[in-house]
């Protein structure tokens, strides 16, 4: 009786702790076949050779292009919050990214 009813056409989405942790990514790989987009997230660390794809989500074509629109809508609502955010080429990034440097 105390549990809220839910409304018709309302979904309800569950998170599992692990998940809500997320990941840290610092590179998104793009490709695409005719039937779907694959999205492999990956964190690039300087001065390591290899790295791993910690996520990779595939969409079709009609929820990648939902999920361009919906990011472009979030980074306009940001940008009017917060100001421009500079694009990468833009800026000079260090190569140690600002940690120590690495020795042998």
């Amino acid at each position: 009786m105390d549990q809220p009813q839910q409304q018709p056409n309302q979904l309800n989405i569950e998170i599992s702790e692990e998940v809500a942790e997320g990941s840290y990514a610092n590179l998104a790989i793009i490709t695409h076949s005719h039937a779907e987009f694959v999205i492999d997230f990956v964190n690039v660390m300087p001065g390591t050779p290899k790295s791993k794809v910690k996520s990779r989500i595939i969409f079709t074509p009609q929820h990648a292009k939902r999920f361009m629109k919906a990011m472009t809508e979030n980074i306009s609502r940001y940008e009017v919050a917060n100001g421009a955010i500079k694009d990468l080429e833009d800026i000079q990034l260090p190569l140690n990214f600002g940690g120590p440097s690495a020795q042998a």
